[in-house]
């Protein structure tokens, strides 16, 4: 079992989560995280930390989509350790249904 990010992280991309990761487990797209499913530990701690509420347990069935996504992009991402700025606009994305179409495949610069 694992943790994964949802659509509500993507323009967000707060960060929060990643100072609370004791196994380093997620990784930076240029506008949303996720998270490697084979290094999450399944803790939970990353969870009550996300501001926009994207973070579920694989077992909740609104995170079945963003299983294979988390796990193929964890792959392709670079891994981020530390929190860092989230986008200027981040508070005006929170919470906006449909996000999906703006999530960009590019790696976090």
């Amino acid at each position: 079992m694992a943790y994964v990010v949802t659509e509500d992280c993507i323009r967000c991309k707060y960060m929060d989560c990643v100072s609370v990761c004791p196994v380093d487990c997620f990784y930076a797209g240029e506008n949303m995280l996720v998270i490697h499913p084979d290094e999450c530990i399944d803790c939970g701690v990353c969870e009550p930390e996300c501001p926009a509420e994207a973070i579920l347990s694989d077992t909740d069935s609104r995170a079945a989509a963003w299983v294979e996504l988390n796990a193929r992009y964890a792959a392709q991402w670079p891994n981020i350790t530390e929190k860092g700025l989230p986008p200027s606009d981040a508070d005006e994305w929170r919470g906006k249904p449909g996000k999906l179409a703006l999530l960009s495949p590019a790696p976090a610069a």
